[in-house]
């Protein structure tokens, strides 16, 4: 027999209903770390087919040497590795044993444009190098000589960035105890623009202070935010026994500096945002992406605890003997200057990006 229930009682289970699914929605979490495999230098953009892509240092995958690693995904915390993003190596750079690293890719002009750094066959220092394709996803396709070479490890870690204010084009990289640079590029993006010169922007310390992030400098990402440029770089040793890595900031008027780091800004003992904590070591060389709410993430990687003393990382390259996986924290903006929510790496789950349904359907539809 059907009994009729009371209005109020009617309300009340839809109000049930209303605020259990309210409850759900706002209980979606992530926790770190957010691609469980070596994942070095992350670089993270989001495509015009709505997929967050993810670059990163060579490393083996399923047995296979990737020379740039790719992985993408629809909501910046479920991730799904892809075939190599460069499959064939540059007639340049094709040593038996082949290093290729840092990668950042820029979408422009409905092509995608990869800046990587990478060993050439005959000279004793690393090369900058662009390659091009259609798809996010690749294959890259190198041009078929490097952009810039030099000596030692000077560089690599480039960023391309276009200056929302003039319209021009950057690159930003560097490391090897020198400066992080920026140079116009040309309008090709292939070249760099004549006439242009290399501006020194933030350079490491002289210092033997353990506290002290900054005896190198590398790994520059740069965004705009309410007339304020932020340069995030990292320093000073990435990885190994003697992993000591942090992620630091500066901020200018202007996207060719001078830039003023945060502890020449506020006193500070250095200009560290994210550092290590009992679970995480050594975070750093990170990229920075907005939700579709307008909050900030910072994505790093980091080493394991844990893991340190039981995995070996499969990436060929001598000084890299544990894994580094991709991590992720929100940012938060204090007095003007930005830092990773928490200031350590997020152990326990945390409210995850918002990402609308509307661009996980165009990402669905453009895959």
């Amino acid at each position: 027999m059907l009994m009729m229930k009371s209005p109020h009682k009617i309300l009340f289970c839809l109000a049930l209903i209303v605020s259990c699914a309210a409850g759900g929605a706002a209980q979606k979490q992530f926790q770190n770390p957010i691609f469980n495999r070596d994942f070095p230098d992350p670089t993270v953009i989001r495509a015009r087919d709505g997929f967050f892509y993810a670059y990163a240092t060579q490393t083996i995958v399923n047995g296979k040497l990737h020379h740039i690693q790719v992985a993408r995904s629809r909501d910046l915390i479920n991730w799904e590795q892809l075939a190599d993003a460069l499959p064939e190596r540059p007639v340049w750079a094709d040593k038996p044993e082949p290093k290729f690293w840092a990668p950042h890719v820029h979408e422009a002009d409905g092509k995608y444009f990869l800046y990587y750094s990478a060993d050439p066959n005959t000279l004793t220092g690393l090369c900058l190098a662009v390659a091009v394709a259609d798809n996010p996803a690749g294959p890259f396709k190198d041009l078929g000589k490097p952009l810039q070479c030099g000596e030692s490890f000077i560089n690599i870690d480039p960023m391309a960035f276009d200056d929302p204010k003039t319209g021009k084009k950057y690159l930003y990289w560097g490391s090897g105890f020198q400066p992080i640079k920026v140079r116009e590029l040309a309008a090709d993006r292939i070249s760099f623009a004549p006439g242009s010169k290399t501006i020194d922007l933030v350079a490491p310390h002289k210092t033997e202070d353990p506290n002290d992030y900054q005896r190198l400098v590398e790994g520059a990402w740069v965004i705009y935010r309410k007339g304020f440029y932020y340069l995030f770089y990292s320093g000073d040793n990435c990885c190994g026994e003697k992993a000591h890595y942090a992620a630091m900031v500066a901020r200018s008027r202007s996207a060719t500096g001078p830039f003023e780091t945060l502890a020449q800004a506020t006193g500070r003992a250095n200009s560290v945002i994210l550092e290590k904590n009992d679970e995480w070591i050594a975070p750093g060389h990170n990229s920075v992406i907005r939700d579709d709410a307008g909050d900030d993430w910072i994505l790093y990687h980091a080493i394991s605890v844990r893991q340190r003393n039981l995995a070996q990382s499969a990436t060929v390259a001598g000084d890299r003997d544990v894994l580094r996986m991709m991590l992720m924290n929100r940012m938060v903006y204090k007095n003007g200057w930005p830092f990773a929510e928490g200031g350590t790496p997020t152990v326990k789950p945390r409210k995850a990006p918002k990402v609308s349904s509307r661009n996980s359907k165009q990402a669905s539809a453009g895959s």
